[in-house]
């Protein structure tokens, strides 16, 4: 069975909303169609000449990055230069990339979750506060021989869900009446007599990020020509997303124990460690993927022991420890490259249970920076 592109973007939106994505940000397509079919997925940082190697070789038509191939708007594309090279070579090979950058930082469930989790972390929470999730009820009129197919739909969709609970709805039996007019093809009723239908009003909550979707399963779902409904803002405040999250360890242990840890957790050879590293004993850890030193601030106030992340210039660090704040940099690579690690075994689950029917690799280029 050919899978479209499209197809797999769904899914990865499902983890990451596109509508998490700073404006200042481009996630989502870089290059190709929603509607080429998928041979292979190669999951890796950054699209690069290495990564199109890999990807060929492993017969894979989908690249799938962290980082975007285009931030800014492209004012040229220069064969001469290995950008243009490396823009040209994707399109002649087919070649499609997507990007799930700041959107996949912010999501629950997404790479700093993924990061805290594997550190061995317990009761993660985020650090901070980027933004809050915004709510909205969507009410629907729906006759009783359609209304579990429609429940079941905007549920699938994404709808029902308050806080560890799912396919959570209201539904209250009543009347609906309407007049079908001429040109009307009514499920019920004739044309031009008031009709009274035996409905249920069903109410279900649903996120921002997927109203839209949720509202056409419930369109393509509902039996009627006209579907009465409503979409309600709420007060009601939802998710938190934030650029990092804090949790804490099972033991207290020293800086330099821990530091060894995020090494042979994230596979590096190094790391960057400020902080009293004999007598401090860590318990509360703060991590933010990528460059994280906006942080600081953020994980002095949550009292965190050390926050481990990316980026850390000179003043910063000093910043931090006068805070009693230690800091762990294992390079904004060093964080972000484990990527694949948690992206090519989900998408594998979702494969298998989509009859997907192709195969997930991971690329892990090698760290940026090398201290001699």
């Amino acid at each position: 069975m050919a899978i479209k592109v499209r197809k797999i973007i769904e899914k990865l939106e499902e983890l990451a909303p596109i509508a998490l994505a700073e404006a200042w940000d481009n996630c989502g397509l870089q290059i190709g169609s929603g509607e080429e079919n998928v041979n292979g997925i190669l999951v890796a940082l950054d699209v690069d000449e290495k990564a199109v190697d890999k990807a060929q070789a492993l017969g894979a038509n989908l690249i799938i990055t962290h980082h975007p191939l285009f931030f800014q708007g492209v004012k040229k594309i220069d064969y001469g230069e290995p950008r243009g090279q490396l823009i040209r070579r994707l399109i002649s090979q087919g070649m499609t990339v997507y990007a799930a950058h700041t959107n996949l930082d912010l999501a629950s469930g997404g790479l700093n979750d993924f990061l805290a989790a594997r550190l061995g972390l317990v009761n993660i929470l985020p650090l901070g506060k980027v933004k809050i999730q915004k709510l909205f009820k969507l009410v629907v009129f729906v006759p009783e021989s359609h209304l579990e197919q429609v429940r079941q739909g905007i549920n699938d969709a994404g709808a029902g869900s308050i806080g560890n609970y799912r396919d959570c709805s209201f539904r209250q039996k009543g009347i609906g009446t309407f007049r079908p007019l001429e040109g009307s093809q009514p499920f019920l009723g004739e044309i031009g007599a008031l009709e009274e239908a035996d409905e249920y009003r069903l109410e279900v909550i649903v996120p921002e990020e997927k109203l839209n979707r949720i509202v056409s399963a419930m369109l393509h779902t509902h039996p009627y020509e006209e579907v009465a409904h409503d979409i309600i803002p709420l007060a009601n405040q939802g998710m938190v997303y934030s650029y990092g999250r804090q949790g804490e360890l099972f033991h207290e242990v020293s800086l330099l124990d821990l530091a060894e840890t995020v090494k042979g957790c994230l596979g590096l050879d190094h790391v960057a460690v400020a902080g009293n590293h004999s007598d401090r004993k860590i318990k509360k850890v703060g991590i933010a993927a990528g460059a994280g030193s906006s942080m600081i601030k953020i994980a002095g106030q949550e009292s965190c022991d050390v926050l481990i992340t990316g980026d850390i210039k000179y003043h910063e660090a000093q910043e931090a420890l006068e805070k009693g704040l230690s800091l762990i940099d294992a390079g904004h690579d060093g964080l972000e490259l484990g990527v694949a690690d948690m992206l090519v075994p989900y998408l594998t689950d979702v494969g298998r249970k989509e009859g997907w029917g192709i195969d997930v690799h991971g690329y892990r280029a090698v760290p940026l920076w090398k201290r001699i």
